[in-house]
C-alpha cells in the first residue's frame, strides 16, 4: 500500500473512533412572550373524556403559542378499565391545582390553563388567551436540548432561571415528557368496545425542582426506548419544561421540543 494511502486509511480511522456517533441533535428556547400551558386531566375510564381527548388532538398547535399536555389520572381505575397511562402523580397534581383553585373536588375530563381551571374549551376561547398571551412578557428564561444517540438514547439537557428576582423562591420548575399516537382498545369499563387515540400523553414527570439562590437550575436526563418497559416511540415524542408559581400555581413561562427525527 502507498504511504500516502496508508497514512489516509490510518486517519481515516481514527476520525471514527474519536468522534461518537450522534444521531440527531434540536434546540429550543423560550422567548420574550409568555407561551400558555393547556393540561387535560382525563382518563380512559371515563366515557365523557374521549371527546375532550379529541378536541386536544386536534388542536395542532404551534408550540410557540400554546403547549397542551394530558395527564391521565388514576382515580377512575377501579370501575373496570385500568389507564396505562394513568398515575397517582398525575392525580395529586390535580388535586394540587383544585387546591389553587379552592376548588373542593376533581373531575374529568377536566381543563386547566395556565393552572386555573378552563371551562368550555372552545376553540374561540382559546384564540382569545392565546393573543392575550402574546402580550404577557416572559417571566422566566427556558431551554431545552435533546440529542439522540446511536443507541437510541435521548440526553435532554433543561436549563431555567427567573426574569424578576422575586419571583426566584417561589417558582417550581417541571419536565414533562409527552407521545403522541397513542392507541388503546378497550375492553371493560365505561368505554368498553371503544378504540381510544390520545396525543400530548404524559410519559414521564419530573419536579417539582426548585432553582438555586442564584437564579439556576440546570439538569440532564437520559431518556431509554425501553424506559421502565413502555416502548417509546422517540419519533412520536417531546419534552415540555415550565415554572409555575407554588403560592399560587401561575404558570411563568413554558416551552416545548419535539424529539428531532433521527
Amino acid at each position: 500500500m502507498h504511504f500516502l494511502t496508508k497514512a489516509f486509511f490510518a486517519l481515516s480511522l481514527l476520525n471514527l473512533t474519536i468522534h461518537p456517533a450522534i444521531a440527531a441533535e434540536c434546540s429550543a428556547k423560550s422567548g420574550a412572550s409568555t407561551v400558555p400551558l393547556l393540561e387535560l386531566y382525563t382518563s380512559e375510564g371515563c366515557s365523557s373524556c374521549p371527546p375532550a381527548d379529541k378536541w386536544l388532538s386536534n388542536l395542532k398547535t404551534d408550540s410557540n403559542q400554546l403547549i397542551p399536555l394530558a395527564f391521565h389520572v388514576d382515580y377512575w381505575d377501579y370501575i373496570g378499565w385500568k389507564d396505562r397511562f394513568s398515575t397517582a402523580e398525575y392525580t395529586a397534581r390535580q388535586r394540587k391545582i383544585a387546591a389553587f383553585n379552592r376548588a373542593g373536588f376533581v373531575y374529568t375530563p377536566q381543563f386547566v390553563m395556565n393552572g386555573r381551571d378552563f371551562k368550555g374549551a372552545d376553540r374561540s376561547n382559546l384564540n382569545g388567551i392565546v393573543e392575550s398571551s402574546k402580550k404577557l412578557a416572559s417571566r422566566a428564561n427556558l431551554s431545552l436540548n435533546a440529542t439522540t444517540q446511536a443507541n437510541g438514547e435521548i440526553t435532554l439537557k433543561v436549563d431555567a432561571e427567573a426574569v424578576k428576582p422575586s419571583d426566584i423562591k417561589h417558582s417550581d420548575v417541571f419536565v414533562a415528557i409527552y407521545e403522541n399516537k397513542l392507541v388503546s382498545k378497550v375492553n371493560a369499563g365505561e368505554n368498553s368496545g371503544r378504540e381510544l387515540k390520545h396525543d400530548y400523553v404524559v410519559r414521564e414527570f419530573f419536579g417539582a425542582y426548585q432553582m438555586s439562590s442564584q437564579n439556576a437550575f440546570t439538569k440532564n436526563f437520559t431518556l431509554k426506548p425501553d424506559l421502565k418497559n413502555k416502548a417509546y416511540k422517540f419519533e412520536n415524542m417531546g419534552a415540555v419544561v415550565f415554572v409555575q408559581n407554588n403560592q399560587n400555581g401561575e404558570i411563568l413561562q413554558s416551552l416545548a421540543l419535539k424529539f428531532c427525527d433521527s
